[in-house]
């Protein structure tokens, strides 16, 4: 049975939240009486962030502040109330491309404003690229400039461009790259350059960046209607219909689940060495085909067609991180395997199984 998706998911992120609080007990108090600046924490993972940053200052009284930055406050307000009436909380109208230095002084800055439109890069992929980069590069030196000398920028996994079949997952040390001459890589290329501005940061102006490359994701909060496959598949199924493959299927991808996502996000800022950068993301690698199949199997639903169209996603090859870094330098890993993240991510949108 289907319902009406349900903004927030009460129970399941409460359930997710309490995970998130006891997997980083020991690192909260660290953030006691800080004041951290927020870009992009309106967007699905600066939600999960601000969620969980709010459940551990409610645990734990410490005291937090958080400025964030957003172009659209009371569109935010409207759908996350509970976050926009915190009273450590205040939502500051801007777009990362026009933010300058102020004299407020911050402890840490959080970098998470990018917009991931495939829409975008495909229309307009200048203001992709300019966006990314001119943006972060304006986000650090407003970090140097409030004394935020503790930076968590979030990349993505696209800065390796097309990872080789043979290559299994991609470890943060392979060197490859996109292709600069296509202009549909404006995306990723943005990422590259913007993690050379964090590398410039660190050595100027003595900010300890840790970065983060982030994979795909699954979990409660995230838009169905997007332009990803997961998304998509259990928006179908939901629905009562078959799980349609537009494409061959045979691209491969792994799903971290926002839980897990959230509680590696808070370890990098918390407990990563200064220049640290770390893959975040699910080593279980699935074919798109695969994954609708399970889609259908985890909610329910008898069937799943692959219609062999031609490919026009901005990656048909492989796209699976190695994580080994991140689990021997922090201890992490990941507890919500790819089927549960499907169930858990349908139930936050009202399935019932």
């Amino acid at each position: 049975m289907t319902g009406p998706a349900k903004e927030g998911a009460p129970d399941q992120l409460r359930a997710d939240l309490q995970h998130v609080f006891a997997a980083l007990e020991a690192d909260w108090p660290k953030l006691s009486g800080a004041r951290l600046f927020v870009t992009g924490g309106t967007g699905f993972i600066g939600r999960w962030l601000l969620e969980a940053l709010v459940d551990a200052d409610r645990r734990l009284g410490l005291g937090v502040e958080a400025a964030v930055l957003t172009r659209d406050p009371a569109a935010f307000a409207a759908k996350a109330p509970h976050l926009a009436g915190h009273p450590g909380f205040r939502f500051v109208v801007g777009d990362v491309l026009a933010l300058a230095p102020g004299e407020e002084r911050f402890t840490h800055l959080i970098h998470a404003a990018t917009d991931a439109s495939a829409e975008l890069n495909e229309r307009d992929p200048l203001r992709m690229f300019d966006t990314v980069v001119e943006g972060t590069r304006r986000a650090l030196a407003f970090a140097a400039a409030s004394g935020a000398r503790r930076v968590l920028f979030l990349s993505s996994g696209a800065v390796y461009g097309p990872q080789p079949w043979e290559l299994s997952h991609v470890p943060e040390d392979w060197t490859g790259g996109p292709d600069c001459r296509v202009a549909r890589n404006a995306y990723a290329e943005g990422k590259r350059a913007a993690e050379m501005l964090c590398a410039i940061a660190s050595k100027q102006f003595g900010l300890e960046v840790a970065t983060a490359r982030i994979f795909a994701v699954l979990g409660p909060l995230l838009s169905l209607d997007a332009h990803f496959a997961a998304g998509n598949f259990i928006r179908d199924a939901m629905a009562g219909e078959p799980v349609r493959v537009q494409g061959a299927g045979t691209a491969v991808r792994s799903y971290l689940y926002a839980a897990d996502l959230t509680v590696w996000l808070w370890s990098v800022l918390l407990r990563a060495a200064p220049g640290a950068t770390y893959n975040v993301g699910s080593e279980e690698a699935v074919s798109i085909a695969e994954l609708a199949r399970r889609t259908a199997d985890a909610l329910g639903r008898a069937g799943h067609e692959v219609l062999g169209r031609p490919d026009s996603g901005w990656n048909p090859g492989r796209y699976v991180p190695s994580c080994a870094k991140i689990g021997q330098e922090l201890g992490l890993a990941r507890t919500v395997d790819l089927d549960e993240a499907i169930r858990r991510t349908a139930s936050s949108h009202g399935w019932k199984s």
